[in-house]
């Protein structure tokens, strides 16, 4: 008897243990499992913030200098005309109203719109229109009945995820996102994921179709084609004229595929016919039974789509139309100087014209105010503009030698403006009314290379930099100096001079040389000084609250720091963040020395307080590239255009 309650006891102790044993197996299990379903919901995703539009409004006091403005894309949403570009939004109630324009860099973030789709967000009760933008993510917006319109950006924290090329909203709620090296990515209204594995790092151009039949045009793969959980890819090999699609056009008649060489007709999933074989395609719209066809510089064609038509005809050989949309029944085309619409007959008619435009371009390379107030703007790839800033007219200079233009300096002695370009110097009468040349110097001439990067003038004579080393023009003639002869490196991007003497510094893709009447006095690098990088991109003279001598030195990657007259990095209390400076983006006044950056806005050093400031409202672009200064005004290039604003408004 009284061993019962024991083996009773034992008996209960053992269930306990089990219970509490397989309590802990479960906790584990669950908490495993726990872990592979985060595992399993994390894979693929991409990290993102959003931000309400109104709340990230741009800097008071920036303003846009002139307009190389235009509309380079549109859609038609509500009844209104939405067309974007470099410059921003404009909306338009009707062709003939004033439109409700949010601008780049201060309503809107410091990005191109480059692609613009509407469509409902999953959870949304109303549609949206989405902006696709060329570094900033993607933009919601909604319109009012009020006209005012407001929204949030959907920026991901991958600076590739960020560049945009194609967006396409799906009737599920789903968003596709095309970016330029981030693969293809889909956003729910919560999470960003990447579409699918096999899209991972993926160059896409453009979008189009549906959730079960999707085709996806890329730079260097053909067209994509998703369908019913498989994935076919085409390209040269299948038929496919190119393998960089430029545009997609779904209809009735089938797919159309635009690339550098042709168009690409795709049925049921197969190429049927290759048409207008050698067209650059641009853009693509379906016009009843037709196919438009914008083209990068023959102008508009128009292709019968009847089973024996493979080319077509031009119907206007002067139009750059960049894009097609529809609108009221009606084919759309936006061009360079605003939009047209295709009649029922085939004609094209007018219907508004883009902003007044003065500049040719806005990918903004160098700034530079001549004598008589007039400010020389040079351009990566379109020469020079000189604007005079008082009637807003603008000389545009464009040949073989003023193209890719690095940097624009005034020689006060020889009364000329020195254009530095990828083809030789370029020396223009800096009083003359039309900018005319006066003399181009090259290799022949005694350069060491025709791409020239800087330019600097001492008592000397004039001192040029190139990747290939320098060269020094004296009254002896030219003579040039390379790694061989001590210089750190041969490539040299920067170049600052001291004035009243010979000396010069000279920054190189390998360190700072500090040079005295055409020899190397000095190098500076990583190995023997406070340097943060040794890629030098910038060099300005600048003279400190104390009146010493000292160099601003802008790097790739490691922000400014400030070198002294014997070649020693100060260290700084507040030192520059570590960004990557433009080439020849540093600009000194009294009051601050301002720095250009690749991707982060511009940096402002204030000269007394010794502090940094970081600032992106305000600006087009994120990527800052020049400065000038006039009657107190900061003039700031960028990639997408030039604004100014007052110094004493500056941190």
């Amino acid at each position: 008897m009284r061993k019962v309650p024991v083996g009773v006891s034992a008996g209960l102790l053992l269930v306990v243990v089990i219970l509490v044993g397989a309590r802990t197996f479960l906790v584990r299990m669950n908490s495993g499992l726990n872990e592979i379903r985060k595992q399993v919901g994390s894979e693929g995703s991409v990290g993102f913030r959003v931000v309400a539009l109104g709340k990230a409004g741009g800097e008071a006091g920036f303003e846009l200098v002139s307009s190389a403005t235009h509309y380079t894309t549109g859609i038609d949403f509500g009844g209104k005309l939405y067309l974007a570009g470099p410059g921003g939004l404009s909306i338009y109630g009707s062709p003939g109203s004033r439109p409700v324009v949010l601008r780049t860099g201060l309503d809107l973030p410091p990005a191109p719109i480059v692609a613009l789709a509407s469509g409902r967000l999953r959870g949304e009760a109303a549609p949206s229109v989405f902006a696709a933008t060329q570094g900033e993510g993607l933009l919601v917006l909604s319109a009012g009945a009020d006209g005012l319109v407001s929204g949030q950006q959907l920026r991901p924290d991958d600076s590739a995820a960020r560049d945009i090329t194609a967006v396409l909203p799906l009737d599920s709620g789903d968003v596709l996102i095309g970016t330029r090296g981030a693969g293809l990515l889909l956003y729910d209204g919560k999470k960003l994921t990447l579409f699918q594995p096999s899209f991972a790092k993926v160059e896409v151009t453009a979008l189009a179709g549906s959730d079960g039949d999707l085709w996806i045009g890329t730079r260097t793969r053909g067209v994509l084609h998703w369908h019913a959980g498989e994935l076919d890819t085409i390209g040269p090999a299948a038929g496919l004229p190119d393998p960089l699609v430029e545009d997609i056009v779904v209809g009735e008649a089938g797919v159309f595929v635009g690339t550098p060489l042709g168009i690409a007709q795709f049925n049921d999933g197969h190429l049927s016919r290759v048409l207008a074989r050698g067209l650059f395609v641009r853009s693509l719209a379906l016009d009843g039974d037709a196919l438009m066809v914008a083209t990068i510089d023959q102008g508009v064609h128009e292709i019968p789509l009847a089973a024996h038509a493979r080319t077509g005809s031009p119907v206007d050989a002067g139009v750059s139309v960049t894009h097609f949309f529809t609108a009221d029944h009606r084919v759309m085309a936006v061009d360079d100087e605003g939009l047209l619409r295709r009649d029922e007959d085939g004609s094209w008619q007018k219907m508004l014209s883009s902003p007044v435009r003065s500049l040719t371009d806005s990918n903004v390379s160098s700034l530079s105010f001549s004598g008589d107030g007039r400010l020389w703007i040079g351009y990566f790839d379109r020469g020079v503009d000189v604007l005079d800033l008082k009637t807003n007219r603008a000389d545009h200079i464009e040949d073989d030698h003023v193209f890719c233009v690095n940097r624009i300096v005034q020689d006060a002695q020889r009364k000329t403006v020195d254009v530095a370009t990828s083809n030789g110097l370029v020396l223009f009468d800096a009083n003359e009314t039309v900018p005319r040349e006066r003399q181009v110097l090259s290799r022949r001439d005694g350069l060491i290379s025709d791409q020239i990067s800087d330019v600097a003038f001492t008592r000397s004579g004039l001192t040029v930099a190139t990747p290939a080393g320098m060269t020094f023009l004296t009254a002896s003639g030219a003579q040039s100096l390379y790694a061989f002869q001590g210089l750190v490196n041969n490539h040299v991007y920067a170049l600052a001079a001291q004035p009243g003497n010979a000396r010069v510094v000279a920054g190189t893709l390998g360190g700072i040389s500090i040079l005295d009447d055409g020899a190397v006095r000095q190098n500076v690098t990583l190995k023997n000084s406070g340097l943060k990088r040794n890629w030098i991109t910038a060099i300005v003279r600048v003279q400190d609250v104390e009146g010493a001598a000292r160099w601003a030195v802008g790097t790739y990657g490691g922000g400014v720091v400030q070198m002294d007259e014997a070649g020693r990095i100060s260290a700084e209390d507040n030192p520059a963040p570590a960004a990557v400076i433009n080439p020849n983006a540093l600009f000194a006044t009294s009051q601050h020395i301002f720095a250009g950056t690749l991707d982060d806005g511009m940096l402002s050093y204030n000269r007394v307080s010794r502090r940094w400031t970081h600032i992106t409202s305000g600006l087009p672009s994120r990527s800052v590239t020049a400065f000038a200064e006039r009657d107190g005004e900061i003039y700031i290039g960028t990639g997408n255009g030039i604004v100014r604003v007052a110094e004493a408004r500056l941190p």
